[in-house]
């Protein structure tokens, strides 16, 4: 359906002429060349700026990046500066503690939530969780495995639920209470 194109009445003719007819002309400037701006052109990153891939073969490790390990370092600090410092220094003593070697991934998990449990019912803050550092396969087969399922699993369990509501923090212990193999969990006050 095409609409028919409007039709401009006598008096709104007789308007624009009344309007056209009062203009005047503006001053008449020579015409030039418009001036054209130039294109920015973007600045080309530097030899330095350039990120080379080292050369990685099967069955090598990779080493983590330097921006990787730098934003694994930086761990929010959800509970008092002053005994978080303390605690990573060894100068705590852990009001109790569990020692999850030797079991699956399951029953260490389960262990975990209700020793956690238990340890904020009876009112402890500071609590050791002993996972161990895990030990190299001797076949690791085609697809690699990071050693020490529990050790990497631990932070993950302590963020979610239940137990996100009573973890305050949770840190790898100082080399006095068993270092990379060990984590300090800090429970919140119980209500």
């Amino acid at each position: 359906m095409s609409r028919r194109p409007r039709v401009v009445s006598p008096e709104e003719e007789r308007l624009w002429q009344r309007v056209a007819g009062g203009a005047k002309p503006l001053a008449k400037k020579r015409a030039g060349k418009i001036p054209q701006e130039t294109p920015k052109t973007r600045p080309r990153p530097e030899k330095s700026e350039t990120f080379e891939i080292p050369e990685f073969r099967v069955g090598e490790k990779a080493a983590p990046s330097p921006a990787a390990m730098q934003d694994a370092s930086r761990t929010t600090i959800r509970m008092d500066q002053r005994k978080f410092t303390r605690m990573k220094r060894g100068k705590t003593t852990p009001d109790a503690r569990i020692d999850l070697h030797g079991k699956t991934v399951s029953e260490g998990r389960a262990a975990l939530v209700s020793f956690l449990l238990n340890a904020h019912r009876e009112g402890h803050r500071t609590v050791l969780v002993i996972t161990g550092k895990g030990r190299e396969s001797i076949d690791a087969g085609p697809i690699p495995q990071r050693p020490g399922i529990l050790r990497h699993q631990l932070p993950r369990w302590v963020s979610s639920a239940p137990l996100d509501q009573i973890v305050l923090q949770c840190t790898e212990a100082h080399p006095r209470h068993g270092g990379s193999g060990a984590f300090y969990v800090y429970l919140a006050r119980r209500r």
